[in-house]
């Protein structure tokens, strides 16, 4: 059973976003929904997030400018 609340399908849990921090800078991310990206924009980084699960390897992120 599922014991999370419900939210909308492409959504992150402000919870979450409130205690992830990018792993490069230890610095606040931002959620981009339409790119189901977890953005850090001191590293440059946009962290994917895979069936909901943020993917925090900086192997993994894309570079943004």
């Amino acid at each position: 059973m599922n014991a999370a609340p419900e939210r909308l399908e492409g959504t992150v849990d402000p919870k979450l976003l409130e205690i992830l921090v990018c792993p490069v800078t230890k610095g606040p991310l931002e959620f981009d929904s339409t790119r189901q990206e977890l953005i850090s924009r001191s590293a440059k980084l946009a962290y994917p997030i895979r069936d909901g699960i943020p993917i925090m390897l900086p192997e993994e992120a894309r570079k943004i400018d």
